[in-house]
């Protein structure tokens, strides 16, 4: 029998097929040495070790000396002078913009509250003038932009770009969000619900790393679920997969912000425990609630508890249907630590179907408030195709 010859296309096609099984590699893990690439790839040491020479003499990769178990090893990230990208967190209350480059090292951040009810159109512009001061700061301009990613606490219809639900984010139903953004910035803008972003940020730098299923609660003043599912972002259908604020808890109970009665949010999120404590605390915000209650105070304690057991209940019921290795907790209420994890773990444990041993690890996130910023990041790298012949989208 005739050996069967691959022609030079097939060749070049393979080549190029493992140029970018090697990117996409170092961009999911942010830096590999060439053994873990080998690894991550399933490419021999040898292909690994020809083709980062090759994309790094090209300036698409950057190596440095490392030393992993005793041994000198060569690190491999994206090469920082490719670009840079933003990602951009809008909560109920908050803005956070961090801008890093594509090796996913932050060069520059900001942190400003919002009012209640923000609406689109300000917190746009806003973002606008802020990422002109961030980038002059060092000493970069619009043109060394890559991407945007922008995460935002509401369910996205990718179909159209727009909030599914009118009346979660009342300033900023029916508008297309990454398009009004890119006629802002005239760059590349990407958009996904903030509980998918901070599942992703904690998989690639926190609590996930590792873990190939993983729920990722974002917990306060509304209640999301990212899920990780065979180690990728599960975003459903139409994109709106994870309201977990808004699944039913409570037949004919609260009214919540989405319209509906007795969800999760309604009785777990900010503005039911802060509505359970007016008369206790006033005005106060919910992180302050937190404060109290770690400086002892019973009523923030069981205020806490209580929206622990309530989403325990919930977070069983979402095991019991997907079986993750581990839940994240996240978001500004997750600062109370095991006053909120404590009762989450009881409630998951009275409810879940599989034995204790199997029960998977609910565990704080790592990177706090600043996860869900850190997943647009990785989020707009992502976005982002990177080749020895420049970058597309």
């Amino acid at each position: 029998m005739a050996t069967q010859r691959r022609t030079p296309g097939s060749q070049t096609s393979l080549r190029e097929a493992n140029r970018a099984r090697i990117v996409d590699a170092i961009k999911k893990h942010g830096g590999l040495t060439q053994v873990e690439l080998a690894g991550a790839t399933g490419l021999s040491a040898a292909t690994v070790s020809n083709i980062v020479k090759e994309l790094s003499t090209s300036g698409v990769l950057h190596t440095t000396q490392s030393i992993r178990s005793g041994r000198r090893a060569q690190h491999v990230t994206l090469a920082h002078a490719l670009g840079l990208v933003v990602g951009v967190h809008f909560s109920t209350r908050h803005l956070r913009v961090a801008l890093a480059d594509v090796a996913h090292t932050v060069v520059a951040e900001n942190h400003m509250p919002l009012a209640r009810d923000h609406r689109a159109d300000n917190e746009l512009d806003k973002v606008s003038l802020l990422l002109n001061d961030m980038l002059e700061s060092v000493d970069a301009t619009r043109d060394d932009l890559l991407a945007v990613g922008i995460a935002v606490p509401a369910p996205i219809d990718r179909a159209t770009g727009t909030i599914a639900r009118s009346g979660i984010m009342r300033g900023w139903d029916g508008v297309t969000i990454a398009e009004s953004m890119e006629r802002r910035i005239k760059r590349p803008v990407f958009i996904d619900n903030s509980a998918n972003l901070a599942a992703l940020g904690e998989s690639r730098f926190g609590a996930g790393r590792g873990k190939r299923n993983t729920i990722t609660l974002d917990v306060g003043d509304g209640i999301g679920a990212g899920l990780i599912l065979n180690g990728q972002v599960f975003r459903g259908n139409h994109g709106v997969a994870g309201e977990f604020g808004h699944t039913t808890i409570r037949e004919n109970g609260p009214l919540c912000r989405c319209g509906s009665r007795g969800c999760l949010e309604a009785l777990a999120g900010g503005p039911a425990i802060l509505d359970e404590l007016r008369d206790h605390l006033g005005s106060l915000k919910l992180g302050d609630v937190v404060i109290q209650a770690m400086a002892g105070d019973a009523r923030c304690i069981r205020a806490i508890a209580d929206a622990g057991r309530h989403i325990g209940v919930a977070t069983g019921n979402l095991c019991n249907l997907l079986d993750p290795e581990r839940v994240i907790v996240g978001g500004e209420l997750a600062r109370a630590g095991e006053l909120l994890l404590g009762p989450m773990r009881h409630a998951v444990e009275r409810s879940i179907i599989v034995n204790p041993d199997l029960m998977p690890d609910i565990v704080q996130g790592q990177l706090g408030t600043r996860a869900t910023a850190l997943g647009a990041v990785a989020y707009a790298v992502d976005c982002v195709s990177i080749t020895s012949d420049g970058v597309s989208y």
